[in-house]
Parts: C-alpha cells; sequence; structure tokens
C-alpha cells in the first residue's frame, strides 16, 4: 500500500495531534472513547480537541503565558475565525483546527453549532456570575451544543424517525448540561478563587449552603434521567461509550452529594482512577454481552428478516 501523501497524510497528522492533546487532558475521555468505533472515535477526539483549545486560551496556558487579557480575546476571535474558514474550505493551518473542520464536513457540523460554543467561551472572558437567563444561555453553548456534535458524528449517515431523532438530540442537550453543571460544582473553590466566577445563579461560593448544593445536584439527576433514556436509543457501536461516560459522572455527582457543602468550598472532589477502572470495566463487559446478544439475534434471522426455525 501506497504512503499517505498531500492532504491524506495532512489530515491524519491533524487527527493524531487531535487525538495527543485531548488524551493528555482527560483520562476520563480516555476511558470513554476507547469503547466507539475507530471512526467515530477519531471524529469525537477532533471536537474535544477543538473545545479544550478554546478552553485553554481562556483559562489556561494563554494566561501563564503572560498574555494581556485584552489579547486573549483577540486570539479566541482568531480561533473562531480560523475555525469558520475551515468549515468553508476544509483546510486551516492549526491541526486541531484542520481536524475538526474535517470532522465537521464529513457529519455536516456548522457554525450553527460552533458559534455559541465560541460565544459562551468569550463570555467567561466578560462575566463573573450569572442570571438564570445567562446561565441557561452558557450552558448551550459551552456543552449542549458539544452534545450536538457527538450525536452528529453517532448518527451520520443514518435515517431515524422524528421522535426518536428528537429524544437522543434532547438526551445529548441533557447529558452535555449535566456534564457541565457537575463539573462547575466539582470546581467550586477552583473557579472562584482563580477565575473570580461563581457559575450557578443565586449562589455565593463564600456562603454555599447543603440546600444550594442538593438543588443543584437536583437539578443535575434530573438531567442525567432523561440522558440516561436516550442512551438506549443509540446506535450499538457507541452506547457502550456514551453510557460509561454518563455512570462516570453519576458518581462523581454521586460523591458530591456526600461531600459537605462547606468542604465543597475548599476541596475539589475526584472520582479515584481504580473507581473509574471498575466503571469502565462494567461498560465493557455490557457492551460484549451486548453484542453477543446482537449477533445472536442476527444469526437467528435470513435475509428477509424472518425467524429461522431451529
Amino acid at each position: 500500500m501506497a504512503a499517505e501523501q498531500g492532504l491524506a497524510l495532512y489530515n491524519t497528522v491533524a487527527r493524531q495531534t487531535a487525538a495527543v492533546l485531548i488524551r493528555s487532558y482527560s483520562t476520563s475521555f480516555g476511558l470513554a472513547s476507547r469503547l466507539l468505533a475507530a471512526r467515530t472515535r477519531r471524529q469525537i477526539e477532533t471536537i474535544y480537541a477543538l473545545v479544550r483549545l478554546a478552553d485553554e486560551i481562556v483559562d489556561g496556558v494563554a494566561a501563564e503565558a503572560l498574555v494581556p487579557h485584552a489579547e486573549v480575546g483577540v486570539l479566541l476571535d482568531e480561533l473562531e475565525a480560523d475555525t469558520e474558514r475551515a468549515l468553508r474550505t476544509g483546510y486551516s493551518v492549526n491541526l486541531v483546527v484542520h481536524a475538526f473542520a474535517v470532522t465537521a464536513r464529513e457529519t455536516g457540523i456548522g457554525p450553527d453549532l460552533t458559534r455559541p460554543f465560541f460565544a459562551s467561551m468569550r463570555a467567561d472572558l466578560e462575566q463573573t456570575a450569572h442570571t438564570e437567563a445567562s446561565f441557561n444561555e452558557y450552558v448551550y453553548g459551552s456543552a449542549e451544543v458539544i452534545g450536538l456534535m457527538c450525536l452528529e458524528c453517532f448518527l451520520h449517515g443514518m435515517s431515524l424517525p422524528d421522535d426518536q431523532a428528537k429524544a437522543l438530540r434532547e438526551g445529548a442537550q441533557r447529558l452535555g448540561a449535566a456534564f457541565q453543571k457537575v463539573n462547575f460544582l466539582r470546581d467550586l473553590a477552583q473557579d472562584f478563587e482563580t477565575l473570580g466566577r461563581s457559575y450557578f445563579p443565586g449562589v455565593t461560593v463564600e456562603a454555599f449552603t447543603e440546600a444550594d448544593k442538593h438543588r443543584i445536584l437536583d437539578g443535575i439527576d434530573a438531567d442525567l434521567l432523561v440522558s440516561g433514556a436516550a442512551v438506549a436509543q443509540l446506535p450499538a457501536n457507541c452506547r457502550a461509550a456514551v453510557a460509561l461516560a454518563q455512570d462516570l459522572f453519576s458518581e462523581l455527582a454521586r460523591r458530591l452529594r456526600t461531600t459537605p457543602a462547606e468542604q465543597l468550598r475548599t476541596t475539589r472532589v475526584r472520582v479515584p482512577n481504580p473507581v473509574k477502572a471498575r466503571i469502565a470495566a462494567r461498560a465493557v463487559l455490557t457492551r460484549r454481552v451486548a453484542g453477543h446478544r446482537d449477533r445472536s439475534e442476527n444469526h437467528s434471522r435470513d435475509a428477509a428478516g424472518n425467524e429461522r426455525q431451529p
């Protein structure tokens, strides 16, 4: 087989760059992504790599590199402009943006999803507290659209009944929202102390109470209930990975529930790696059992879809 050249080689290097970036930053993502089919995994990696790149501009290495605050906004604007140009042309000199654009053009992800994302990232440069309306808008752009982008990859090339497609879209949004809210609650102290932000409307970090904690977690549980019901309707080749991601964040939510509110004002709660490994092992076993069942069911049917007689 001839070695890749030109654009094909550039595409491969871009995808590899995205994979290295996101796996270096997120162990939970690495666990869940291993359960995806190879093509889908590569696509999802490019989405999360772009998200991480934007997040690092806003909250990470740009500040550590002593980039002036006003110029941080310019960098974010340039990243968004580069992303939209790559969506149009299929090319970027930024390998992470290029990898994302390849995925987006393959699956139909467009500016209707990238613009709300960048708007939420830009809000982090301007807002330190939220109203109910601005919080909902922020969560949509920073998390729900990511779920919708991933769903485009999962469902690419499929035709679904309208009611199923609607349920899956709502599930993707609610799962993204749950992830974001769990992260906000886990990082309550860090966000306030290092960034001066308090995301939850009406919540003062210095006076964070048990009532505040349980109210937020009740909302997270409601999101996870809806998203969990949608997981069963996902294609088999991505169902286990999404279920694992849901289970990991559900475990974190449970640990946050049992951690005193006063402690959350100073401590970042984590799911220990051995616990993550056990949850991942359970997901792998569930996938194998489901795959065996699917193969058995397929084997028992003839080409016309009729049951075979023993």
